[in-house]
């Protein structure tokens, strides 16, 4: 259970405390919101908007509906319309269905991993070379 003081923080971020909150086991319910206010919600590398884009296409990637209703409208809240909402659940689906492919065909790792660095020099010589064209 959240303690007073967390369920005051909770509060004030978004006018109620859920529910499920209760779910949480006493060890981990303050942590867990730390985590979420700090990392979520608060100032970080990312913006909330790419944040909240993150969190649809992993929630979707896991299939939870729970986090994909409140992570789609978390992103709505950042501006997000319904073509970018879609497509972050395409870039997931694409990510896990590649995913699906390396692991199911045991793709050597260190293999893929020289690859994908032979990938990288190559782009970044081409958006030198377009930058120099300017």
């Amino acid at each position: 259970m959240v303690t007073d003081q967390a369920k005051a923080e909770i509060e004030e971020y978004m006018g109620q405390v859920p529910s499920w909150l209760d779910h949480l086991s006493e060890p981990a319910a303050d942590h867990s919101w730390g985590v979420v206010r700090d990392l979520e919600l608060g100032e970080t590398a990312l913006p909330n908007r790419e944040k909240a884009l993150v969190a649809v296409g992993a929630a979707a990637a896991m299939n939870c509906p729970y986090c994909i209703h409140f992570h789609e409208e978390e992103a709505r809240l950042e501006g997000v319309d319904e073509e970018g909402l879609g497509e972050a659940v395409n870039v997931a689906a694409n990510v896990r269905y590649f995913s699906t492919v390396l692991h199911g065909s045991e793709v050597d790792m260190a293999d893929f991993e020289a690859e994908t660095g032979e990938i990288v020099d190559y782009i970044e010589q081409q958006q030198a070379a377009a930058a120099g064209d300017d």
